[in-house]
């Protein structure tokens, strides 16, 4: 993709972002960490380089889930909206599914698929790694 600018918010509209800039990546994540963090079978992913990002309205609440690992989400309608990895200090991961046009994404893997659930069938022919890949 192009550098493009690209708009998003949360449920309740109580924050909104944009990014400006090439998607690094994009994939579905299946590890239980973004499942429970939001409340679905699988987590649709974009990797920006992290200076591309911007809250253009409202806070982001930001949540320590795990060693190395923050999570921002709406503290108001409780809207995953961002990953961030100490490893990978210069980049964020944005849900797709808070843009405002999530069909301008395409994601390329399914990632962390040894922690898929069980009854989930992948069969859109994408490449499957058991746990993470690096973006390209």
């Amino acid at each position: 993709m192009t550098d493009a600018t690209y708009q998003g918010r949360c449920f309740c509209g109580n924050i909104s972002f944009q990014v400006t800039g090439p998607v690094k990546f994009a994939c579905f994540c299946h590890c239980e960490s973004c499942r429970r963090a939001a409340g679905g079978v699988y987590v649709a992913w974009a990797t920006f380089e992290k200076e591309l990002f911007a809250v253009t309205d409202g806070d982001i609440t930001l949540h320590h889930s795990a060693p190395k690992v923050t999570r921002g989400l709406c503290a108001t309608c409780g809207t995953s909206l961002t990953y961030e990895h100490d490893d990978r200090r210069n980049e964020i991961d944005v849900t797709l599914t808070s843009f405002d046009e999530p069909s301008d994404f395409s994601p390329a893997a399914h990632i962390w698929v040894e922690d898929k659930l069980p009854w989930v069938n992948i069969d859109d022919g994408l490449p499957r790694y058991d746990k993470k890949i690096t973006s390209p």
